[in-house]
């Protein structure tokens, strides 16, 4: 969720969003809105539509997995220290919330079949163990 500080620079979980110009920072009593191409736009406080301004874009950017790193205090950056550069074809969707491309009970059920899995082959080499002893002491004659 962006949040706005008391300068009126917007963050996620206390680190600043950055547009075209920097930090993006919002006029006091305005209300803003983002179109999908990541343009930040405000609205005065009393509606008026028609004075609608753009003040900054969000960078969008995509990085190659290769070209990623983190730095010191955990954030993603380029391995390589160059600035991304905006990517046109990414596209921003306001008021949804990301979901997880991860099923939890498929997820837990591929590791239940892996455990048991898993279990059947020490199982088997088990028993494997146990048919050598016995043929080594047939061997033997004991």
């Amino acid at each position: 969720n962006i949040q706005q500080d008391d300068q009126g620079q917007l963050t996620i979980d206390g680190n600043l969003v950055l547009g075209d110009n920097g930090p993006i920072i919002l006029p006091p009593n305005a209300i803003a809105s983002f179109g999908s191409d990541g343009t930040l736009s405000v609205t005065p406080d009393d509606g008026d539509v028609t004075a609608t301004m753009d003040i900054d874009r969000l960078k969008l950017v995509d990085i190659p997995v290769a070209n990623l790193a983190k730095n010191p205090e955990g954030m993603l950056v380029t391995a390589d220290g160059v600035p991304a550069q905006r990517d046109e074809n990414i596209k921003v969707s306001g008021g949804f919330l990301e979901g997880s491309n991860v099923s939890a009970v498929s997820e837990m059920m591929s590791s239940i079949a892996m455990n048991r899995q898993f279990e059947a082959q020490i199982k088997m080499m088990k028993t494997a163990e146990d048919i050598s002893d016995a043929g080594n002491r047939l061997l033997r004659g004991s």
